[in-house]
């Protein structure tokens, strides 16, 4: 009888770590990977990504989070803009120093999925700076590409 809880006891410690073993690393089976709270969670993740590297004036690490595609779409006051090395010139044109860049922080509403990976994250930001502080709503889509969570259209605006 003591070898055979010993033995009970084992499998069930073993089962454990096997457990924490698949939530634990990036090689968890896909249909949890998927879940909308893990991606709501890794998106959400990429917009800390977008403050910290926009905070640091980091343009190009901002738009890391982008795809990199001719088909990337940002929506503002000035119109619309097509493509990655587009709007990666429309943010260096408008936002050349600390001065109007500022220090950005973002007030999320909503993030609702679209379909099988792909959400929109909808919300306010706000721009603490010297050329004048300003505010604005947005909603982006993201979609999972390659792995990884990258906003493909933006519409933005103060």
């Amino acid at each position: 009888m003591k070898y055979f809880v010993i033995c009970i006891l084992s499998c069930l410690f073993i089962s454990c770590i096997s457990v924490k073993a698949d939530v634990t690393t990036t090689e968890s089976p896909s249909s949890y990977l998927d879940s909308p709270s893990l991606a709501e969670a890794a998106i959400r993740l990429v917009l800390e990504q977008q403050t910290k590297t926009w905070n640091e004036q980091d343009i190009e690490g901002f738009m890391e989070t982008y795809w990199k595609s001719d088909n990337l779409k940002f929506y503002g006051k000035s119109g619309l803009t097509r493509g990655w090395d587009a709007t990666l010139a429309r943010y260096k044109m408008n936002f050349p120093t600390k001065a109007e860049s500022g220090t950005l922080s973002f007030d999320i509403t909503d993030i609702s999925k679209i379909e099988a990976n792909a959400y929109w994250v909808m919300g306010q930001f706000h721009l603490d700076r010297d050329a004048g502080n300003a505010d604005g709503i947005f909603m982006l889509v993201f979609k999972k590409i390659d792995g990884q969570w990258k906003i493909v259209a933006d519409m933005s605006c103060s």
